[in-house]
């Protein structure tokens, strides 16, 4: 592998599933500014819409997230066709 390509900041960053509140802590390069106290020690958060605790494929389950209305846009968006 060619040397000095990969980062060397790699930390313990929070991320948090916004659908669902579940936080779980791993190493990652990401940039944030938020901070987040897990567990009584403070680590940088990274919000996300979904992730494997939420997500229809890993749950099993079949469930919508429309976090930023999208399926109300695309409604809007495309009621006009509609005969």
């Amino acid at each position: 592998m060619k040397k000095g390509i990969h980062p060397e900041n790699y930390r313990i960053v929070a991320f948090k599933d916004m659908s669902n509140d579940d936080v779980f802590l791993t190493k990652s390069t990401a940039v944030t500014n938020e901070t987040i106290e897990v567990d009584g020690a403070e680590y940088p958060l990274v919000k996300m819409e979904i992730s494997r605790t939420s997500h229809p494929y890993y749950t099993g389950k079949s469930k919508l997230v429309d976090t930023a209305g999208r399926i109300d846009k695309f409604k809007t968006k495309y009621a006009k066709f509609k005969k």
